[in-house]
């Protein structure tokens, strides 16, 4: 889970309000904590892998502030709503086909979380003008993606089969999701896309983990 920018914010006014209390109390020792540009310095958390960086209060206020959608953004959505379709879609067949009830009850979870997802990722796109920039994405190049083919297979099978072939095609599409969010986490800008991006890499991790348990 990344940090997200508020607690950025949250640093540079403290920073600030050092600076103002060390100029009441007279001009106290300024050499402690002060960057090069003579101003007091601040730790900024780095993004995932990323060490921490040490900025003067004026970078980091820019830093704060430059919370602008840029193109990583918007292909994260883009895709991600064609990913979770999928996964719907993988859903969708569930119930006349799976014999499990374990399998049925995931199904349902999966389907009722990401459903809701794919309506804020619209509503963000059409709030920043995403319409306008949406390219055609190609669905085999995306991580977890299942085939045609494969899903050919799992519309054929049925029982104890089918249960197998869904938690196998599942989690590998859940892994490819784990892998956009961990890239839009690192790329992106917006800080709407980290707290849509973090949310689908923890549940989704907590639902691979699941389905690990109950392969046969």
């Amino acid at each position: 889970m990344c940090v997200r920018r508020p607690a950025l914010v949250a640093v540079v006014l403290s920073a600030a309000l050092a600076l103002s209390a060390c100029d009441a109390d007279g001009g106290g020792d300024r050499a402690a904590g002060a960057g090069a540009g003579g101003g007091p310095s601040v730790v900024a958390p780095g993004k995932p892998g990323e060490p921490a960086r040490t900025l003067s209060a004026q970078e980091a206020a820019k830093a704060a502030g430059n919370d602008r959608a840029n193109s990583a953004d918007f292909r994260y959505a883009q895709m991600m709503i064609q990913h979770h379709a999928q996964a719907l879609e993988m859903t969708g067949l569930v119930p006349a086909r799976a014999e499990s009830t374990a399998v049925k009850r995931l199904a349902e979870r999966i389907a009722a979380g990401q459903k809701p997802e794919i309506g804020a990722m619209e509503g963000w796109l059409t709030h920043h003008g995403g319409k306008k920039r949406e390219t055609a994405h190609d669905h085999a190049a995306m991580p977890g993606m299942a085939t045609p083919a494969q899903l050919k297979r799992l519309r054929g099978a049925k029982g104890t089969a089918f249960d197998e072939l869904f938690l196998k095609l599942m989690i590998t599409h859940h892994q490819g999701a784990v892998t956009m969010a961990t890239e839009a986490l690192a790329e992106g800008n917006d800080v709407q896309i980290e707290e849509m991006a973090g949310d689908v890499g923890a549940q989704q991790t907590v639902e691979i983990n699941r389905m690990r348990t109950m392969m046969p």
